[in-house]
């Protein structure tokens, strides 16, 4: 995490918050500002799941988990890097060995509910559940929970894999659900959890706020504030308004928000850079008729301006991106196969016979993404394709190439996507797998060579040679013309500086760890 501090030379002006104060002054029953023992910040998206098995993840989903959730570790920081630590629900984790993890719960965690106290039964449970789920790229190295009592058991891996306490367990993903309340649920469950067990307990309002509020239950550690009343502020320019007026906290901004407060931040205000963990790029069904063709694609590839897309929809603040390996990361390509060329483009276009070209482009309707699908569509003009831009909101967004969800992934053709990774490189790879076709991988390819590759990624340790196996992955992903490399964007928060925040690497709030600076 970076923080970045400066004074403020002047307000904005007083009309420009009407419109965001009305926003969320309209939700009753919400104390703005950290005044007393309460902390408000922005959601910019609402949660469609919070079943760590079935979820989109990241934020907001594993910021609310972490208040009400056990887990075994969580991410902390030593010497500005991310390592996982013991959470408040363990005695003890020791790694006993290479592929033994020890732990030992605390007595006397009750879940919510009649459904008794928090034991390993819960833990093995919830990692079994997890293997079998659409996250199970997150445990390949998961074989099974030996029990040993009520508290105690170890963590038993099929092979040795050091990011495993990282990548997994300190991650969304290693979220402990309670076995008796879920399998009573029926096995799954979106945002009304069957039962939870944490310092907090939530109360949510579609569309209008996340309030956690203390468990009379809980007898671990407090968090330093009492009351998190989260708000749904999705419209990215208004959390920035919304904490300029004193409405927020704490609030993630966009790109452009960020270029402005880098010049000029507000009055005891801080910007954090959460991580860029984040790959965006624009995603096409090789199985779509007007698609097939891998000329057409590769003629895509070409079209796409890369700059123009980072400095017109993300003010420069986003590091250009060559794949799905993050900055930092091992793995990390320099440069792509393709280069932003047009006439080329346009030749392909000919030699493969097609003209007269027309093309849905899907995207989030965010402010960055329809300013990216925009300059994608101009630059497809170039070369004769025209493309008709969908936004969509979050909802049917996240449900569109799943093919559990209806028939939408049928018609898809191109979209703007983004995903947030882990730090260890094997973690994006896993959503385009074979297993991932119809599910994440929307662009619904699948190769024998890759398949391999991503099983010796997670066995080996060996950096150089995970590196070229990490970059192998990257060309045959680049090689099925399914993909147009975007951005890595920063994850930027502005947060009141008398408060002291923490983040994952990946970006999310870990919000029972911030307390006043």
């Amino acid at each position: 995490m970076r923080t970045i501090s400066q004074s403020r030379r002047q307000f904005l002006q007083t009309a420009a918050f009407a419109g965001t104060a009305s926003l969320v002054g309209s939700f009753p029953g919400i104390s703005y500002s950290a005044e007393g023992k309460t902390l408000t910040v922005r959601f910019d998206r609402e949660m469609e799941s919070l079943d760590p098995g079935y979820y989109v993840g990241g934020h907001p989903p594993n910021d609310v988990n972490w208040c009400v959730m056990p887990a075994l570790v969580h991410y902390g920081y030593k010497d500005g890097q991310a390592v996982w630590v013991p959470s408040p629900f363990v005695e003890s984790v020791e790694l006993r060995d290479a592929t033994n993890i020890d732990f030992t719960l605390k007595s006397g965690l009750m879940w919510s509910g009649d459904n008794g106290e928090l034991t390993t039964e819960d833990v093995a449970y919830s990692y079994d559940r997890m293997k079998e789920s659409e996250w199970k790229g997150d445990y390949v190295a998961y074989d099974h929970v030996e029990i040993k009592d009520k508290y105690s058991g170890t963590i038993v891996l099929n092979q040795a894999f050091s990011p495993f306490m990282t990548t997994t367990l300190a991650s969304g993903t290693g979220i402990i659900v309670c076995k008796k309340a879920v399998e009573a649920a029926g096995g799954r469950y979106t945002v009304d959890i069957p039962a939870t067990c944490g310092p907090y307990v939530m109360e949510h309002k579609q569309a209008q706020y996340v309030k956690l509020r203390p468990n009379p239950d809980w007898t671990g550690a407090k968090p330093a504030y009492d009351n998190i009343d989260c708000l749904f502020v999705t419209e990215d320019e208004a959390g920035a308004l919304a904490f300029e007026a004193g409405e927020l906290d704490c609030a993630k901004i966009t790109s452009n928000s960020y270029a402005r407060y880098q010049k000029e931040t507000p009055e005891n205000a801080k910007l954090t850079v959460a991580g860029a963990l984040q790959y965006m790029w624009m995603g096409m069904n090789i199985e779509n008729p007007k698609l097939q063709d891998l000329k057409v694609r590769q003629a895509i590839q070409h079209a796409v301006d890369q700059a123009s897309i980072i400095q017109g929809a993300y003010a420069g603040t986003a590091e250009p991106s060559y794949g799905v390996v993050c900055p930092g990361l091992v793995g990390r390509r320099l440069e792509t196969s393709y280069s932003y060329d047009p006439a080329k483009a346009k030749a392909m276009l000919d030699e493969a016979g097609v003209s007269g070209l027309t093309l849905t482009l899907r995207t989030l309707n965010a402010q960055e993404r329809v300013l990216a699908a925009q300059i994608i569509q101009a630059n497809l003009a170039q070369i004769g394709v025209t493309v008709e831009i969908i936004p969509l909101d979050s909802g049917p967004f996240w449900e569109m190439g799943q093919e559990s969800k209806g028939e939408t992934w049928k018609d898809l053709e191109l979209w703007l996507m983004r995903y947030g990774s882990g730090p260890d490189p094997y973690e994006p790879f896993q959503w385009f797998v074979r297993d991932q076709v119809g599910i994440w991988n929307w662009e619904r390819w699948s190769s024998d060579e890759f398949e391999a590759l991503f099983k010796e990624l997670v066995s080996v340790s060996e950096v150089a040679e995970r590196h070229k196996i990490a970059i192998r992955m990257q060309e045959i992903m680049e090689e099925t013309g399914g993909y147009v490399w975007l951005t890595h964007e920063p994850e930027v928060f502005i947060h009141r500086a008398d408060i002291a925040t923490q983040f994952a690497p990946s970006g999310e709030m870990q919000l029972g760890y911030f307390k006043p600076a």
